[in-house]
């Protein structure tokens, strides 16, 4: 005969078992947002986002949804685009770039934020300070002090007596008027001319090289913004149809036919990000987490493009290159 007491504690274990397996059912699942911009770098930059976040332990359509909005050509959407994202009661937001970063920022105060690449985000007004960023935003800045000098070093190595040279720039963008100021130090005490063209979108590119053509600059330095990484292909191409060396912000101009790059590799970032949204989804506070800068940077040369231009690298400056595109 089966003791009381070992029947109810059967019945107790064989009730429990299922509230266990629905406990494990239940598991957390993660709503996180992304806003960015619609290109073939921009998409592989995504995938390594998302391969971070698996490396972390989320796994899409287990414990993890991603909603993804990118723009195209214009950022007239991206105040619609953003109040959608918030709209959807997130429990995190990436994005990528100052226009997105501060479209996000005026559709919610609450929704925590994660900047992938902002320029000068203190400037910008995104984050109180670098160390104690405050309210709901925080994240990776590209912006490092002396790039934009680096960039003229280079290009001037590169290309020596250079005394005209292009700066292709976005108005209204307080990155850009930091990284002009730098290089317009340097050109004082060298002796360059600072040519400052402005571009707001696709249809301005070619109005810009034609004023740099006119004015006979003989060098270029194109600044890091969702303008002119999304065009970057007509940039390039307009770069070469003119002869003109220059220096790009990321090196997925390098890749398509551009002469250099140095910057940070945008991969590591959105990786990076990646992790910011991990611990704010383990109960982190965006105020509190400091923004991070750069601190590694790589320095890429195609060769092939330097020989359609006529420029012989110097050894020195192929030595120093993380890689040298050479097909």
């Amino acid at each position: 005969m089966m003791d009381r007491r070992a029947f109810l504690t059967g019945s107790v274990a064989l009730l429990a078992a299922p509230l266990a397996g629905e406990a494990q059912q239940a598991t957390k699942v993660w709503r996180i947002g992304y806003l960015g911009y619609a290109s073939p770098s921009e998409a592989r930059a995504l995938e390594a986002f998302r391969q971070r976040l698996r490396d972390l332990g989320y796994v899409e359509g287990k414990n993890l949804v991603i909603e993804s909005r990118v723009v195209e050509s214009s950022f007239e959407r991206l105040p619609a685009l953003a109040a959608e994202l918030v709209g959807l009661k997130l429990d995190a937001i990436a994005a990528y770039g100052n226009p997105t970063i501060g479209a996000l920022k005026r559709a919610t105060q609450t929704i925590p934020i994660v900047m992938i690449l902002a320029g000068d985000p203190v400037g910008a007004g995104l984050v109180s300070s670098l160390a104690r960023p405050g309210g709901n935003v925080t994240g990776l800045s590209n912006l490092a002090e002396g790039l934009s000098a680096k960039w003229l070093e280079l290009l001037t190595e590169t290309v020596p007596g250079i005394t005209r040279l292009g700066v292709l720039m976005v108005p209204n963008t307080p990155a850009h008027a930091t990284f002009v100021r730098e290089i317009k130090m340097v050109g004082q005490r060298t002796g360059i001319a600072v040519l400052e063209v402005e571009v707001r979108g696709p249809d301005e590119i070619e109005h810009a090289f034609a004023a740099l053509a006119k004015a006979r600059a003989q060098g270029l330095i194109v600044l890091p913004h969702p303008v002119t990484l999304t065009h970057q292909t007509q940039i390039v191409e307009l770069a070469a149809k003119n002869r003109l060396p220059a220096m790009y912000p990321w090196r997925e101009f390098t890749d398509s036919g551009g002469l250099m790059a140095y910057s940070t590799n945008r991969i590591e970032m959105f990786q990076r990000a990646a992790t910011f949204v991990d611990k704010i989804l383990k109960g982190a506070k965006p105020a509190d987490l400091p923004i991070e800068q750069p601190t590694k940077f790589e320095f890429v040369i195609n060769l092939k493009t330097a020989k359609t231009l006529g420029l012989t690298i110097p050894q020195s400056l192929l030595l120093r290159a993380d890689q040298v595109i050479d097909p």
